[in-house]
Formats: C-alpha cells, structure tokens, sequence
C-alpha cells in the first residue's frame, strides 16, 4: 500500500466541540479526504466512523437519507469516548453528485436508492476505503473500534489490515422521506439496522 503521511493537523471548534482536523500526504486517489480527531483516553482504542459525504444530508438536511443526522451523532460520541470520524469525499456511495441526484429521479419513480444506481447503468456501492486505511495508519490506529451498520465497511478495513476490536451500530433516524432508503439497506446490502416499521413506529417516528 503506498505510503501516506500526516500533511497538517489544525484545531478547530465544530458545534460544541474541538476537534483537531488532519490532512494528508499519498492517498491512492488524491482526493481532499480529512479525518476529525479528538483526544483518546491512554489505553483506549479509538472509535472511529467512515462517513462519506453526503452534500444534501450533512448540508441541506435532506430527509431522502439519514447521513445528517449520523454525522452528527458520529461527532457527539466520538468527541466523547475520544477517536478520530473520517470524511470521505465520496457523494453518492462513490457514483458523485450529479449521479446522485439523477438517481433521486429514479427513486421518485419508485425505484429503490440500488435499483436507481442500476438503472444509470452503476453498481450498487462504489466505494473504497483503502483510502481509510491510509489515513488510520498514518495517525498510528492500526486497532479500533468501528461505528457503523454497514458490513462491506468492516470487511475492507478486515482486508486491508486494520483490526476491529468492535462494531457500534449507529441509531436509526427514521423519516417520512427515508423509509424505503433505509429499509433497502437492510434487504440488498444487510446493514445491520433494527428496522421497525410496524404502523405504530411509523406514527411514532414520521
């Protein structure tokens, strides 16, 4: 794996927190990725989440996913236990932002957020996390614990030579806008959500 090394590391106030904001040196797809640190306690593995850019859920709090509302819990616990939150620019599961949004015109057709990537003639998800990996071994985390429900995140990093020592499922934000989203998740790509959509969680949630 080619060798990557930290660039900078500038502190900066985000919310209620300070994080430390690393870039980099010799990622494999010469991408502005950045990783958010906070203090780790000694002898405490970092917790680290893999969040990939969602420009209309992180920015515009668009209710067709759920990405807002991980990336702010993400920073919440990992400011706590202490760990390092990854942001990948990777729109769209990796197919970009333009693709994205054409798929959005499929969804509205009633194809699922999968479907609608095949229907633009893409795969399902896209995304490399070798990328990831670099930067983990850069800071010196070559041992944490992952805060995600998506299974193809904790193999690659597997593959790729960082241990897991554990799997935190983030909450689930369930949304009038994002029910088919996120239960295509659990069906085509098994992500390991506790999905309840009986109709009285759905009157609760919505």
């Amino acid at each position: 794996m080619q060798i990557c090394t930290i660039r900078n590391e500038v502190k900066i106030p985000i919310g209620k927190h300070m994080g430390e904001f690393v870039t980099f040196h010799g990622l494999v797809d010469r991408k502005e990725h950045l990783a958010i640190n906070f203090k780790v306690q000694p002898g405490k593995t970092p917790l680290v989440r893999m969040h990939s850019e969602c420009l209309t859920g992180d920015v515009f709090q668009s209710h067709r996913c759920d990405c807002g509302e991980q990336l702010n819990e993400a920073i919440d616990l990992i400011a706590h236990h202490g760990g390092t939150l990854l942001y990948l620019r990777q729109e769209g599961r990796g197919i970009g932002l333009y693709n994205k949004i054409d798929a959005y015109q499929y969804q509205l057709e009633g194809f699922d957020t999968y479907a609608a990537n095949k229907k633009l003639g893409l795969e399902n998800d896209l995304r490399d996390y070798t990328v990831a990996a670099q930067m983990l071994r850069a800071m010196g985390m070559n041992r944490v614990k992952l805060l995600t429900n998506n299974p193809d995140k904790i193999q690659q990093l597997v593959d790729l030579g960082i241990a897991i020592e554990e799997q935190l499922s983030t909450s689930v934000f369930l949304k009038e806008g994002n029910v088919n989203y996120l239960k295509a998740k659990v069906d085509v790509t098994s992500h390991r959500l506790k999905l309840d959509l009986t109709q009285e969680a759905l009157k609760c949630c919505l």
